[in-house]
């Protein structure tokens, strides 16, 4: 009974061995068609190396659903647990995209400068109509904070959505007066 459990876990051990040998023996045959292919017909290195990797992947993970088999894994439930992850990956991507985007180009503000603080911007819609007009006052990680100019009484504080500032037009004038600048229906 002992010798049969060992002759058992044995030939398991050599397919999974021959299953792993068979994956890399394939890769290795893809690789050089493609060098062939590659010497042939001169193709872009770009796609030689997309095709490669994106091959060497599908062997890989095939080779390793194989191998999972022989243990005892089900394909089936493999493939759930995947399938599920990817769908909750996919919830959790689109559910932060925004404060990803905000995060992302308070970055690009703050490497490349289209504006700075001090700065009055103004954000325009389309034909000459203003958004939002007002001097910077503070650029965070989600947005930048604008006080717009009035002629009496408290400035009122906006704070506008980083990401807005690369969807739209944006006039800026550097450290100027915002009292000073005509907007566009010609008030002062």
């Amino acid at each position: 009974m002992l010798s049969s459990q060992w002759g058992g876990q044995l030939g398991l051990g050599l397919q999974i061995l021959l299953i792993l040998l068979l994956a890399y023996l394939l890769q290795r045959l893809i690789t050089r068609a493609l060098t062939r292919l590659d010497q042939r017909y001169r193709l872009p290195p770009e796609l030689l190396l997309t095709l490669r990797g994106g091959l060497r992947w599908l062997v890989m993970g095939s080779a390793l659903i194989m191998v999972l088999e022989r243990v005892g894994v089900s394909a089936t439930v493999l493939w759930t647990a995947v399938s599920g992850f990817v769908a909750v990956a996919a919830i959790a991507f689109f559910a932060i995209w925004s404060v990803l985007s905000n995060l992302l180009c308070a970055v690009l503000i703050l490497t490349v400068g289209p504006f700075r603080l001090g700065d009055v911007v103004e954000i325009i819609e389309s034909a000459e109509k203003p958004v939002v007009k007002g001097r910077v006052i503070a650029i965070n990680m989600l947005y930048t904070t604008l006080e717009e100019s009035v002629e009496s009484g408290p400035a009122p504080i906006v704070q506008v959505p980083n990401n807005l500032f690369f969807q739209k037009v944006v006039r800026r004038m550097r450290g100027a007066d915002p009292l000073s600048i005509p907007t566009s229906s010609g008030d002062n």
